[in-house]
């Protein structure tokens, strides 16, 4: 799909891709970071650590329920409106956070972030194809994918830090002026970018549904959902692993977290590459690595070294796969079902991960380590299969294609 913005400078239509990795960056960061803190939370607001880790899980409950019925919300407004307004909600949630009194203030800013977070996951495929030439897509969302991997890798070391230097407050603080950063570049360097047809709410309510008549859709999302939720039933997990099992210390699991980050980022620069040559091949083979990977966290010397090898082969391979998916999503939908897709997709990708740490953690606490990262070894298998079968679909339907023409 090429794009029809063809007035505007290529430049500047390039710098809308970077504040938009930054917007990713600065989402994520904040979704994540009071995993480092929560003690701190909870002290200060008197509450119990549960009740402050329930701050993560609402952020990720408002981020599927936006996600999903993401048409009938923006309607048609304007989307470069829409993205400045959810960026615009991680600005107020950014302050109603740090001036929080109490647990409900809190749960209100953390719900207001995730409005954000779906709304613009959920978006930025569509965009992307809007603002980019086709050819260029895979490496416009390896760079928004990047700006999720630089996250991931900084929030926990970066928000343990701030919340001893400066408190947790002072932290969540910092979010408001890169959110006013983002606001602006992306107010800036973002083109105008008005919805072609006119459609009714109602007609929106359903609109990521729909897509699922698509065959090849619908085993593509069932892929998605196995791969988050392999992914995250051992990933969720990984720190206790590290520390009881493998008995590393501070020093060690900060490296070993960092080696996981930076991997991802270098998988996103390859993978970018790599989606101008092949596409399918990558959405088989990677989660059939991550397998490979999770058997062997159970049956390999558990020596440093061998930690380190696998940390980095994990980040690389599972930060990566996303911006596979997503340009898989760029490639099967047209027009205005990217956009539904997206939503969809991003709404899954909150389900499974849920469901995928819920379930990790009972077999973790029941049966220990190696029934978690062998059930997680088994899903992302599954995930391998339906790629496959997603690609025997594709196959098929070109087939047809030709043979009608």
């Amino acid at each position: 799909m090429q794009t029809n913005i063809n007035s505007t400078d290529k430049k500047s239509l390039w710098s809308a891709v970077w504040g938009m990795a930054l917007c990713a960056f600065v989402l994520i960061a904040s979704e994540f970071m009071p995993v480092a803190f929560l003690t701190l939370m909870s002290n200060d607001l008197s509450i119990t650590t549960g009740q402050a880790g329930q701050s993560i899980s609402i952020s990720g409950i408002f981020a599927f329920f936006t996600s999903l019925f993401l048409g009938s919300i923006i309607g048609n407004m304007n989307r470069k409106k829409a993205i400045l307004l959810f960026v615009f909600f991680m600005l107020i949630s950014g302050l109603i956070v740090t001036f929080a009194p109490n647990q409900t203030i809190l749960l209100l800013g953390r719900a207001i972030l995730g409005i954000s977070v779906g709304g613009f996951w959920s978006m930025q495929t569509a965009v992307i194809l809007k603002i980019v030439n086709e050819k260029e897509v895979p490496k416009a969302l390896a760079l928004m994918n990047g700006g999720n991997a630089l996250a991931t890798m900084l929030a926990a070391p970066l928000g343990s830090y701030l919340g001893g230097v400066i408190g947790w407050r002072g932290a969540f603080f910092i979010i408001v002026p890169f959110a006013i950063i983002t606001f602006i570049w992306q107010y800036k360097a973002l083109p105008n970018l008005p919805i072609q047809e006119k459609t009714s709410r109602k007609s929106n309510v359903f609109s990521a549904f729909k897509v699922l008549k698509k065959k090849i859709v619908s085993m593509g999302i069932l892929a998605i959902i196995f791969l988050f939720m392999g992914q995250f039933a051992l990933f969720s997990y990984i720190r206790p692993y590290l520390e009881t099992v493998i008995n590393v210390n501070y020093q060690q699991l900060t490296i070993l977290l960092f080696t996981m980050g930076i991997a991802g980022l270098i998988g996103n620069m390859i993978v970018g590459n790599l989606l101008k040559r092949t596409l399918y091949l990558l959405l088989i083979l990677f989660p059939f690595l991550m397998m490979v990977v999770a058997l062997l966290f159970i049956f390999i010397n558990h020596s440093f070294l061998n930690m380190l090898v696998l940390m980095f082969l994990w980040g690389f391979l599972g930060t990566s796969l996303p911006t596979v998916w997503w340009t898989w999503l760029s490639k099967t939908l047209i027009g205005d079902e990217v956009e539904a897709g997206g939503g969809l997709m991003v709404a899954v990708i909150q389900l499974a991960i849920t469901i995928g740490a819920f379930f990790g953690g009972i077999l973790y606490d029941i049966l220990g380590f190696v029934a978690t990262f062998l059930f997680s070894a088994l899903i992302l298998f599954l995930c391998s299969l339906m790629a496959y079968i997603t690609r025997a679909e594709y196959r098929r339907s070109r087939l047809i294609e030709d043979l009608t023409l």
